[in-house]
Order: C-alpha cells, then sequence, then structure tokens
C-alpha cells in the first residue's frame, strides 16, 4: 500500500500530454492551446478614439470653458487620411475612429455643449486623454496568449483580432469505460433481485466528459474471464481506459489478473486513503489504466483526486489540482490514524472565512453525501482527532465551483 501522496505523484509522472491538432476558432472555445500565439500587427493598428467626442488640440483648451469651431467629423470605420485639428478647431470623432493629424485628446460629448459648428468644452482637457494608442493593448510581435491557456471567450475573442481562424489545441483523449459485476444493468432496465442499475458508468462519463476528454463507455465485464478478456481489450484501444470495480481480492475480482494477461504493467495496487483504498493504476504501453472501486462514493472521490489530475495534464493544463485553502471545522471529525480520509464537506463562507460541515454519514454507500457537498476536505494519515474550530485542509468539489 503507498500513500496518497506517491499515488498521485507515481501517476501524474507516467502521464504527457496528447497530440496536438488544428480546429477552427469556435471550436476551440474550451479547449487548451497548445503552442503561444503572438500578436502579428500592433492592437490597436493605429490612435483611435476612446469616446464619441471632439478631437482637439489640448494646448487650445487651457482655459475652461472654451469654445472651438467644428472644422469637421470622422465616424468608425472611416480614413482620417486628410483630416487635421487646425488651430482653435475641433473635428466631431466617434468611438473607434482614427484620430486625425494634430488632435492629442478627446473630450467625451458629455462634456461639452454637443455644438455641430462651434463646440463649448465645460471640463479640463488633459494631453492624451481618452485616446487608444497604437499598440498599447498588445504590440506587435508579443506573445497575448501562452500554450496551456484553457480558451475562454476572452481568448476567443483576441485571437479572432488577431485573425487566426484555425487554432493550434490538445487533443481531446478518448478514455474508455468498463464496468464490472453481474450485478449490474443497463440504464433503462428494471433492476430486478440482486441487481443494480450500472449508474457508476455514467457518473464516470459526465465526469471525463466535464475535464474536455471524450468518454466512450464499453459496457459491463460480467463475472468470468472470457468477458473481461474481451472488454478490457476494447477498453485499451482508447487513450486511457478507467474499470469499476472489480480490483480488490474477491474470488470474481479479474480486472488486475486479466489486464496483467493483456500486458498491462500494474505500477500500485492499494493506496493509504479513505474511502477508495483498493485503487490500482497500471500502464498498458503508454495507455494509462485507472482500475477505481465499485462503491460509487469511493468511484466519484478516486476519479477526482488520481484520475482527473491526469486527464487535465493530457488536455495541456498546466493547473492540474484543484488549490487547497484552509477551512474551520464546524463540528468534531474523527479518524482511524494511517491513512488520509476524505471527508465529504458542504463549505460556506462567514465572516471572512471558510467553514466547513460535513455533508452528512460518510459510510461509502451513502450517496446523497455526494449531492450535498461541495468541497472535500483532506485529513492527514497521522490524526485521529480534529476538533470543532481546527483548520484542515479542503478543496472545492465541482468544476463550477472552483469560481467562487
Amino acid at each position: 500500500m503507498i500513500s496518497f501522496e506517491e499515488a498521485r505523484s507515481r501517476i501524474l509522472s507516467h502521464i504527457t500530454a496528447c497530440g496536438t491538432e488544428r480546429v477552427p476558432l469556435l471550436e476551440a472555445a474550451g479547449r487548451v492551446l497548445a503552442e503561444d500565439r503572438s500578436a502579428p500587427w500592433d492592437m490597436p493598428l493605429w490612435d483611435n478614439s476612446a469616446m464619441d467626442g471632439y478631437a482637439v488640440r489640448s494646448a487650445d483648451c487651457g482655459k475652461i470653458p472654451c469654445t472651438l469651431t467644428v472644422s469637421g467629423f470622422l465616424p468608425a470605420g472611416a480614413r482620417a487620411d486628410g483630416v487635421a485639428v487646425e488651430a482653435g478647431c475641433a473635428v466631431r470623432i466617434m468611438t473607434g475612429a482614427p484620430t486625425p493629424a494634430g488632435c492629442d485628446a478627446v473630450v467625451p460629448v458629455e462634456e461639452t455643449d454637443d455644438g455641430q459648428q462651434r463646440v463649448t468644452l465645460n471640463e479640463k482637457v488633459t494631453k492624451g486623454q481618452h485616446i487608444r494608442f497604437r499598440g498599447e493593448d498588445v504590440p506587435s510581435g508579443a506573445i497575448f496568449v501562452q500554450a496551456g491557456t484553457l480558451l475562454r471567450p476572452p481568448e476567443i475573442n483576441m485571437l479572432a483580432t488577431f485573425g487566426l481562424a484555425l487554432v493550434p489545441v490538445f487533443r481531446r483523449p478518448v478514455v474508455a469505460i468498463v464496468s464490472t459485476g453481474d450485478e449490474l444493468v443497463e440504464l433503462g432496465q428494471t433492476p430486478g433481485p440482486g441487481e443494480i442499475v450500472n449508474s457508476n458508468a455514467l457518473s464516470l462519463a459526465a465526469a471525463v466528459r466535464e475535464t474536455g476528454a471524450i468518454p466512450r463507455l464499453i459496457g459491463i465485464a460480467r463475472d468470468n474471464l472470457d468477458s473481461h478478456r474481451e472488454l478490457l481489450r476494447e477498453g485499451l484501444k482508447a487513450d486511457v481506459l478507467i474499470t469499476s470495480a472489480g480490483v480488490s481480492a474477491g474470488d470474481c475480482d479479474f480486472v488486475r489478473d486479466v489486464l496483467e494477461e493483456l500486458g498491462a504493467r500494474q505500477l500500485f495496487w492499494k493506496v493509504g486513503i479513505k474511502p477508495g483504498g483498493p485503487t490500482a493504476f497500471a500502464l498498458h504501453g503508454e495507455t494509462p489504466v485507472f482500475s477505481l472501486p465499485g462503491n460509487p462514493v469511493s468511484t466519484m472521490i478516486t476519479f477526482e483526486e488520481f484520475v482527473r489530475p491526469a486527464l487535465l495534464k493530457m488536455l495541456g493544463y498546466r493547473q492540474l489540482l484543484r488549490p487547497l485553502f484552509k477551512a474551520v471545522l464546524a463540528e468534531d471529525l474523527k479518524k482511524k490514524p494511517g491513512k488520509v480520509q476524505i471527508v465529504r464537506i458542504r463549505l460556506e463562507r462567514k465572516e471572512g472565512r471558510w467553514l466547513a460541515t460535513s455533508a452528512g454519514n460518510q459510510q461509502t454507500a451513502i450517496l446523497r453525501t455526494m449531492l450535498d457537498a461541495n468541497g472535500l476536505a483532506i485529513l492527514p494519515a497521522e490524526g485521529i482527532t480534529f476538533a470543532a474550530g481546527q483548520e484542515v485542509d479542503v478543496h472545492f468539489y465541482g468544476s463550477h465551483l472552483d469560481l467562487v
């Protein structure tokens, strides 16, 4: 049995990013950029107005109020060729229009009487005000988005601004999911006596999809060697294989033996955590194989702590682990020494600090606590009693909560 920290370290040391591909810009949203992108030109390409108003010479506006002759008009999209601000004059200008020669300030229309032939300025004018200068956002040649960046709407906007219709991104790994057990029936079938719905496959597929990877449901390996061989062989054709159940030491736990028979090299089996101790990790060539416990709570927690970081690395992310932070326990917690315990908790902000409350019964058969939890507390292996008021390490659970 290896420690929680060593298990995760060993996994990540054997994971590499997938290859890259170029995709249309809109399809790149939610993907991870594979190469640095640098600006092919200055942005903005020319000095332009940040406001609807009047292009002026600040030297003409020393005394306020002052009145200037309106000598021209520059709408957005116009060229400033042949347009200039002469002494004692102003050019009416729209947001985004290039500033004319002689202009060194723009006065917003709200700070004037909005005159058409002559305009009166009512506020102090500062040289350079309300002008967007060429290259002040991104100068030509500067890297504006780095490899390893998740492409959100702002990055898509910037890439489009620079005319990048095709974008290099990391390929999305295909993740095969195999459930095991004669007791399982597929979704849509009514379970009979002794049967349960194969819910793990769906929760794992949802978790895989949430990372950005592509889930592929292979099916249920029945409790015999031939069924295991058939489905695991098929699952090993994917970029990653995840199995659920059949990894302990029972009479019908065939996963590890069949994987070894198929050429997989086991890197560890059993981790010093609760829940999720009977977790295994192997490599079939370069294909990672995660064998997770069959209890739904254990399955989801071991995916969160071991599989999710590995998939993020394959997807090209730089940040693989959810950030840990301190929260204050609202109640006493107890555990046995020797294993890291991962506790399902509710996190809420109170009086400037995070408060952690147990999400309920921590038995691994109580699935409801996964619905009620928005965080996980990581209690160290050597600890036994954690008193109310004590700070513990926690992280959010659920991707949408990373932004809380």
